[in-house]
């Protein structure tokens, strides 16, 4: 847990009351590799902090799994839709390693949120953090051509490459593993 306050600290320095909530709130979660920590049709109920390990997300379109984002080691992870409106997700969410996760209650979020406005900052920066990065994934992965898309994968997130099976990163990517394949012979 001494991670994930530091990591938070590191944005917005932390009153000892939200320490001391933190240290008696946080959970820890630990899941197996394929484990799923959200299925469609679940409400996402917590947000996590991936401590170690690598997650990914993906749709079934057309009985295919379709990839849709990875997460890794210091990475917040929830399914967006589900855990803001507390609704039914549309989405999967499965350890490709295996996991663990420290994680908080949508309820107490509100609650750090309404009673230690410091947070408030820290929420704010991480949103804007990940909305800009779903902003450049949505780029780089869907208005592309596949060359640029393993390329923006090379140079900004190598480590997927090598973590991620080829089925998962080909389908996050729109190519087909024969493509992938091929694209990584060239480069």
């Amino acid at each position: 847990m001494e991670e994930l306050l530091q990591y938070f600290t590191s944005i917005h320095p932390l009153s000892d009351a939200l320490i001391s909530y933190f240290a008696i709130n946080i959970k820890c979660r630990h899941l197996k590799k394929k484990e799923f920590l959200l299925k469609k049709g679940w409400v996402s109920q917590d947000i996590h902090f991936i401590y170690k390990g690598i997650l990914r997300c993906f749709y079934i379109i057309d009985a295919k799994e379709v990839s849709s984002w990875f997460m890794k080691e210091g990475d917040v992870i929830i399914s967006v839709e589900s855990f803001f409106n507390q609704t039914e997700s549309k989405e999967f969410i499965q350890a490709l390693e295996d996991s663990s996760v420290f994680y908080i209650s949508h309820k107490e979020l509100q609650h750090i949120y309404k009673n230690f406005p410091e947070f408030n900052f820290i929420g704010r920066v991480l949103t804007e953090r990940y909305y800009t990065l779903s902003e450049q994934r949505l780029y780089a992965m869907r208005m592309q051509r596949a060359p640029d898309k393993y390329q923006y994968l090379l140079n900004q997130h190598p480590d997927l490459l090598l973590r991620v099976p080829s089925k998962f990163l080909a389908s996050y990517m729109g190519v087909t593993e024969v493509t992938l394949s091929n694209m990584k012979a060239a480069f």
